[in-house]
């Protein structure tokens, strides 16, 4: 080989190496502007944290139903109801009437002045009722007594204490209304008079919970038997570092725990999916398939947003747009089947899914080919996210169609995120939590109260009851 020709081999050579980078650099921008893409619209992102740009209503998963905005026809509407009837009745007389000095004779006869409409202004009175318990004795007994002496009630313990009333409104501030101990103090020293300190407000809460505990146990026992179940998990920031909240939940129950992390071993230590053998509904998270005894299913709106992704990154793409279809036009189906009685599609329609998922999955493989493999197994290069949504759409038909021949199973893993949502609130709000028992007292009132709203108990009766030693009025 000549001099010209080594030159020519180097060049070439040096040729190949560039190409191999540009494609490289090449995927790390389309990675980095599907990153930057990424908002609550496309991913599990939350809504959050969309920040000032704020996600076009163009942009909604949801499809327009035609209807006009606003109550529909035969919505029977709702308005103000009087509590109760009024406590006081004032009646205002014509201006003249007023000045007119026959006005007291008016006032004494019957039928001289009717009432000519009525309207109801609702107020609020705030204030703080103080009881005196007094322990009496007596020293002249008739029966022959020397001396007998009244006792206090068993929770009347100390000279000046609160009552459960007042623990109860601040439970409920600090857990139900997201409102940190400093502005429960301020609050309530303002409307109550009461100089309720921060430190009290936190030893009610965790008095709440320690009364609550026993249900709690129930709730997680009852969940073990429920025939469908929603898992999810979502972050926290808990003493200066994330720890995870864990939360099973269905139509009718809620239990959530902390856990310092987010994978298997959170999962066991809420106690919950370890013992689990009939349907948990999930996000597809690696560690939920680690638990073989239970019968999975894929909440389908995480792939909607996915594939909208996958979409709006690969414009050439038509496989993405026609499989969130597809999903959708299941999901209508199944409504419709249910609003008839129905438990499941029929085969015809199993079967009429079945084809057009396959049909899709074989133009994705066109259109996104899965990457060479080498001879040790390896792939060459990534398969990156779209060729990742491709494997896993192929291997979870079954727990993704889960929902079109079982109705009980739901379309999506809304009631988990749901249910989740009360900690964002709370972070939001509160900015973290200062202990990990602190948000595990939070998390164990807050499940119960979920439970107690699914059963139409709302929070104010389902604390008291819990202070009063009733907890269990929430599962009733």
């Amino acid at each position: 080989m000549d001099e010209k020709d080594e030159i020519i081999a180097k060049q070439a050579k040096r040729i190949a190496e560039l190409e191999a980078m540009v494609a490289e650099l090449q995927d790390v921008v389309k990675e980095l502007r599907r990153q930057l893409s990424l908002d609550s619209h496309n991913s599990s992102k939350p809504p959050s944290s969309d920040g000032l740009k704020k996600v076009a209503h163009t942009r909604s998963l949801r499809k327009q139903s035609g209807k006009k905005p606003g109550g529909q026809e035969g919505h029977q509407g709702a308005h103000m109801a009087i509590p109760h009837e009024p406590d006081e009745v004032k009646q205002h007389f014509p201006a003249k009437c007023q000045i007119c000095p026959h006005l007291t004779d008016c006032l004494a006869k019957d039928g001289v002045f009717d009432c000519a409409e009525k309207r109801y202004e609702v107020n609020v009175v705030i204030r703080a009722k103080v009881t005196e318990h007094q322990a009496m004795k007596t020293e002249h007994c008739p029966c022959g007594e020397e001396e007998l002496r009244g006792s206090f009630p068993e929770n009347v313990k100390a000279y000046v204490q609160y009552g459960n009333s007042v623990g109860v409104l601040a439970t409920m501030l600090n857990t139900y209304g997201a409102v940190s101990l400093d502005r429960v103090h301020v609050m309530l020293g303002n409307t109550l008079g009461v100089s309720l300190s921060p430190a009290t407000v936190l030893s009610m809460v965790r008095k709440t919970r320690a009364n609550v505990s026993s249900t709690l146990d129930t709730i997680k026992e009852m969940l073990k038997d429920e025939p469908v179940v929603n898992f999810d998990e979502t972050g926290a920031r808990v003493a200066g570092k994330l720890e995870w909240v864990h939360n099973a939940s269905s139509k009718t129950l809620t239990y959530q725990t902390l856990s310092e992390k987010r994978g298997q071993k959170g999962m066991e230590e809420s106690g919950v999916l370890p013992f689990f053998t009939n349907v948990a509904v999930h996000d597809c998270w690696a560690s939920y398939w680690k638990y073989t005894e239970a019968t999975h299913a894929i909440c389908c709106a995480h792939l909607l947003r996915e594939l909208t992704s996958v979409a709006e990154c690969n414009p050439t793409h038509l496989w993405p747009i026609l499989f969130h279809d597809l999903l959708l036009d299941m999901k209508r189906i199944v409504a419709k089947k249910a609003e008839q009685g129905k438990q499941a599609v029929s085969h015809y329609f199993q079967k009429k899914f079945s084809t057009k998922y396959r049909l899709i999955l074989t133009l994705a493989g066109r259109e996104c080919p899965p990457p060479e493999v080498d001879q040790d197994g390896k792939h060459r290069v990534k398969r990156g996210k779209e060729r990742a949504l491709i494997d896993r759409l192929g291997k979870y038909e079954g727990e993704i169609c889960r929902f079109t021949r079982d109705f009980r199973v739901p379309f999506d893993n809304n009631q988990a995120e749901r249910d989740l949502r009360n900690i964002k609130t709370k972070v939001k709000v509160s900015g973290c939590f200062r202990t990990s028992a602190g948000c595990s007292d939070y998390l164990g009132i807050m499940s119960y109260l979920s439970t107690g709203r699914k059963h139409n108990v709302s929070p104010l009766d389902a604390l008291s009851a819990a202070l009063s030693g009733s907890p269990d009025i929430v599962l009733s």
